[in-house]
């Protein structure tokens, strides 16, 4: 028991001899006050809220919204960068300046990633889709409803319908002249068939233009 005591009171001295030591080398070695500001390589824009992380003193400090930092560090020490998106880089401090004060402009390389192709399809599934292929209209788009509701018999029932003004008047009075003209001396033309005709019929007979006469 005794010769456990002595042993854990000679490794317990090492220790802190060693300890000692390496406070001693490390507190006569020269402060120097870094400063900096961390930056893109390509852009050369300020990378904010950056991580530098002193790897000898186990200390790092984050950049300002600049990108702006300032730590103590001492000659020889490594730090190391780091921002999202940006591949992690090193710096020594130089162990032959002069000055206690010091300051750089760190550049990190922009961090390109390679991801796999993803094709976004509007179904969920295989049977989603096979659903809606099956279910599928393909002459109930907005195209196709828009032609029919420009064709010409809709166009002619739309426009006979509509209040007869001055300009309207005068030319269905040319175009009955022109017809007459082009039917002259041949039978007449079949109004049954012309739909302005039907819709001026429907028109008057909604109005009740036809019980007064």
């Amino acid at each position: 028991m005794k010769n456990l005591n002595v042993i854990l009171l000679i490794l317990i001295s090492g220790f802190c001899s060693a300890q000692n030591s390496s406070d001693t080398i490390k507190k006569s070695k020269k402060i120097i006050q870094l400063s900096g500001v961390v930056v893109s390589e390509n852009a050369l824009e300020q990378l904010p809220f950056s991580t530098v992380y002193d790897v000898s003193t186990k200390r790092g400090v984050l950049t300002d919204y600049y990108g702006y930092f300032s730590m103590v560090t001492y000659p020889g020490d490594t730090l190391i960068f780091k921002y999202f998106g940006f591949k992690t880089s090193s710096f020594i401090v130089p162990d032959t300046l002069v000055d206690n004060r010091y300051s750089i402009i760190h550049m990190l390389q922009q961090d390109t990633l390679q991801l796999p192709e993803v094709t976004v399809y509007p179904w969920p599934s295989r049977e989603n889709f096979a659903k809606a292929f099956v279910e599928m209209e393909p002459y109930s788009d907005a195209f196709r409803r828009a032609q029919e509701q420009l064709s010409g018999e809709n166009l002619a029932f739309a426009a006979a319908r509509l209040e007869s003004d001055a300009s309207l008047s005068s030319g269905y009075s040319q175009n009955q002249y022109y017809t007459k003209l082009y039917s002259n001396g041949q039978l007449p033309a079949n109004n049954l068939l012309n739909p302005y005709a039907w819709g001026k019929f429907i028109d008057e007979w909604k109005k009740g233009n036809l019980n007064k006469k």
